[in-house]
Order: C-alpha cells, then structure tokens, then sequence
C-alpha cells in the first residue's frame, strides 16, 4: 500500500466523531493544547514541516495543524509514532494518560475518579441498566434515543467514557459493587433484541464476580423504596463517603452523614425488597432463554 493511501486511510480514521475538543472543558482544553505546543516546537526544531511529519506519523497534514492547534485530541498511538519520529525520549508518549482522559466529559471524569477511589458502591438505577453495566451496544443504543439528540461526536464521547469507567471491576484489591436493576429495564427491547441479549448476558458475566452483588427488582412488588429515584453511594478507605440522589439535595453530591445515612437506609431497604442475587440469576437466565 502507497504512502498516500496510507495517509487517506488514517485520516479518515482519526476524523471520526469523539475525538474533538470540549470547548467547555477548561481542563481538557489547556492539556490538549499544551501537547499541541509541545509537538510543534518538536516538529518544528527537527526541522521538520507539518506534511512531512505527517506522512511519518500517518496522519493528513489538515490533523497535525489542528492537533498542533489543540483543536483535535490526538490519539495515543499517535504521540507514541511522534514520540518516536521526533526522537522525544518518552516525553510526548508519556501525555496518553492525561490525553486519553481528556476525551470523557467533565463529569463523567470526575464520577470515574470516585469510582476509582471507592472500596464500596452501592447503585440503584430505576430508569436503565446502570452505566457501569451497560455494553457498548446497550450504551450507543441509550444514547442515540436521548432527545434532544447528541451530537454523533458527544455520543462516541460518552460511549468511550463508560467503556473507561468499566476499570473499577478490574481493580486490585476490587471494591464491594452492589447494584439493584429494575425488571422493566431488563426486559424492554431498547435498541434492539440482539443488544438486549448481549446486555444480559454481560450482566450474568458480571454477576459471576465474587466482589459483585447484582439483584433484581420484580415489577410485581407491592412494596417499594425506590420511588423517589437513582441512588449512588460511594464509601473510601478513610472512612468518608459521597452519595447522590435526585430526591436529596437536588441530586448533588452529598458527604452529609445524616444525608448519606438516608440513601444508605433506603439502599437497604430495596435490596431487602428485591430478589435475592441467585434469584436474580435465575431470573435473567430465564428472560435470556425468552429473547
């Protein structure tokens, strides 16, 4: 394959939606844009002009300019290729991390700083398979139903944040993860029957973990402490801890213990009101079995 058939081939990778920059992200934006200084002063002393070092690296030159301009997030086998073809020691390579960060947005990122912080997390989500657990496909399908829509690039961006998120299972040691799932959720064909079954059977994967409790609650309950919405509770190795819920404080973030005391209460309650987790098993085998 030509060098130019290459270059086409790439840019038309790198251009895809999720990877431009958030410009109400003040965080994000001064990251990419300090990488994009870095870069160009590199290219530059190497003499180096912006077509050529992008037939090095494989990218058009149109997306060095803007990458150099922090108007693109640059992908991380990107620096890792300019790492190289600059002779930058690790200097650039080493920016991934923060890059890579930068494509979630804000609050997403903050929430999966928590997330990566707990040793506990009590979840309830009364209106989908929490995010946490959602596939992919499960994941686009949720998002491409919001209206008003997202953006194709605010979608691919949410995708990749909860695809991220999904590194508080694979922790060492792992955190104690207990999720309630309401019935409804799992058996409503949202985005069509093939990711519904693979979403459930994820959650039978997840539900395997040793660290995880996840239960369900039947729609048949007469009884139920979840009316008033989500809860989050997330619990750290000091001792502190952080909840949410729509029905306490507006739904902002609390670390009031009479507060946290309420949503940890009413936590409890539901899971005493829902299936048990073998149940809760046999209760997905069986609707997996009926899809």
């Amino acid at each position: 394959m030509s060098v130019d058939n290459d270059v086409r081939r790439l840019r038309s990778e790198t251009d895809e939606p999720g990877w431009e920059v958030d410009p109400d992200d003040d965080w994000g934006v001064a990251v990419v844009a300090t990488v994009g200084r870095q870069l160009r002063l590199r290219r530059e002393a190497a003499g180096l002009r912006a077509g050529e070092f992008g037939e090095a690296v494989g990218y058009g030159e149109d997306l060095v300019y803007k990458i150099e301009a922090g108007k693109r997030i640059p992908r991380p086998e990107f620096l890792d290729k300019a790492d190289e073809v600059l002779g930058a020691g690790g200097l650039l390579a080493v920016m991934k991390e923060d890059v890579g960060k930068v494509r979630y947005p804000k609050k997403v990122r903050d929430l999966a700083q928590m997330e990566a912080r707990a040793v506990e997390l009590q979840l309830y989500d009364p209106l989908n398979v929490h995010g946490l657990l959602q596939t992919p496909e499960y994941a686009r399908g949720l998002l491409l139903m919001r209206r008003p829509a997202y953006t194709q690039d605010e979608v691919e961006r949410f995708i990749a944040a909860r695809v991220a998120r999904k590194s508080v299972f694979e922790r060492d040691p792992a955190p104690e993860l207990s999720f309630v799932l309401e019935e409804w959720t799992l058996r409503r064909p949202l985005g069509g029957r093939a990711p519904v079954r693979n979403q459930l059977e994820h959650l039978l994967d997840v539900g395997r973990l040793r660290n995880v409790e996840l239960q369900v609650m039947p729609m048949d309950r007469e009884q139920h402490a979840g009316v008033d919405g989500s809860i989050e509770v997330l619990k750290f190795p000091d001792g502190s801890a952080v909840g949410r819920s729509p029905a306490v404080a507006n739904g902002r973030p609390v670390t009031d213990p009479r507060l946290l005391r309420i949503l940890e209460l009413r936590h409890g309650i539901i899971r005493a009101q829902a299936l048990t987790p073998r149940e809760s098993t046999a209760f997905i085998e069986q609707l997996l079995g009926d899809t």
